[in-house]
């Protein structure tokens, strides 16, 4: 049989696309590149958004309000000194975009008023932190990405 340029072409492009299936089918089948959502509760969540936007509006219209900032320590959340610490309650979810076995939630129990997320809890990279709490009744909403 006698090659020609025609046949190797075809050959080429047979074994291309060989290697991107073989690869495709890997990726697919190993666990170690896990497929998965988001957040689990993607549609539960999406629900909740004017509720959302209704405590997001409130916390904006605070006089003083919730500082989000990275520290040598860890991550500070700092509360408006206004208001009494004791009756604050909620928790702080942070939220890892790269990779969900990451995410953590702290609940929210202050005696001043400061909260601090310690270093030895989060790994380097992008943290997306979310602190819902609230306060005589009425809930706030703050959200914020942090590079850590």
């Amino acid at each position: 049989m006698k090659m020609n340029w025609g046949k190797g072409i075809v050959i080429a492009i047979a074994l291309f696309m060989g290697f991107i299936l073989y690869f495709v089918f890997k990726v697919q089948s190993d666990s170690q590149y896990d497929n998965e959502m988001v957040t689990e509760d993607y549609y539960r969540k999406e629900k909740l958004v004017q509720s959302n936007i209704e405590s997001m509006q409130n916390a904006n219209n605070l006089s003083e309000k919730v500082a989000i900032n990275k520290t040598a320590e860890g991550i500070a959340v700092n509360f408006p000194a206004e208001l009494d610490a004791a009756k604050i309650k909620g928790k702080v979810s942070l939220y890892r975009p790269s990779n969900q076995k990451l995410d953590f939630e702290i609940p929210i129990s202050l005696s001043a008023s400061d909260l601090l997320i310690p270093k030895n809890n989060l790994v380097g990279g992008l943290w997306g932190i979310t602190v819902a709490w609230e306060y005589e009744g009425k809930t706030y909403l703050n959200k914020e990405e942090i590079y850590f």
